[in-house]
């Protein structure tokens, strides 16, 4: 699969591909959203440190070189909302993401993913997939929302368990048209 654009805009936001200069507000997005965002990834339990920020960007650049995975921020008129990335799966992928506490409830993550989804399929991916736990609703509505199916659920590493997770991970697909 080619490589996928560092930039894409839609609407009121726009994804951009994470740059080293993104430590300052990667670290303090996710220190102001601590708790919310505790509750559901084990990297967010504890405090996040600008060391942490570092070392996500790090790796965000290793995994694009690679092609492992591409990872871009969220803006909202300049603001961090959050993240999404496409890690590379045999013959496919798989989509996560993240926002902070105060982006929530405005459908960005919903419309990030479904321009990432035709991004992906317009790239080659036989199939997308997106997991979360079982007890995360709303990070399960937005696969619900564009037409994915749940296909299986699966136990979480039971050593990498936030406190509102359940321990079970809920599998959504979509298929390439």
């Amino acid at each position: 699969m080619e490589t996928p654009a560092e930039t894409f805009s839609r609407d009121e936001f726009s994804l951009t591909r994470w740059q080293s200069a993104d430590a300052g507000p990667v670290q303090a997005a996710v220190s102001g959203s601590g708790a919310h965002l505790a509750d559901w990834v084990p990297w967010a339990v504890g405090g996040y440190t600008d060391e942490d920020a570092a070392a996500f960007l790090r790796l965000t650049h290793e995994n694009w070189e690679t092609g492992r995975a591409y990872e871009w921020a969220i803006r909202v008129d300049g603001s961090l909302a959050g993240a999404v990335g496409v890690m590379t799966r045999d013959g496919g992928v798989e989509i996560g993401y993240w926002l902070t506490r105060d982006f929530t409830g405005r459908g960005l993550v919903t419309r990030a993913v479904s321009l990432l989804v035709s991004d992906a399929f317009r790239r080659g991916a036989g199939y997308v997939e997106i997991r979360h736990d079982e007890a995360n609703v709303r990070s399960g509505a937005i696969p619900a929302r564009l037409g994915f199916s749940l296909v299986r659920k699966e136990p979480a590493d039971p050593g990498d368990r936030p406190p509102a997770c359940v321990g079970v991970k809920q599998v959504w697909r979509k298929e390439r048209p």
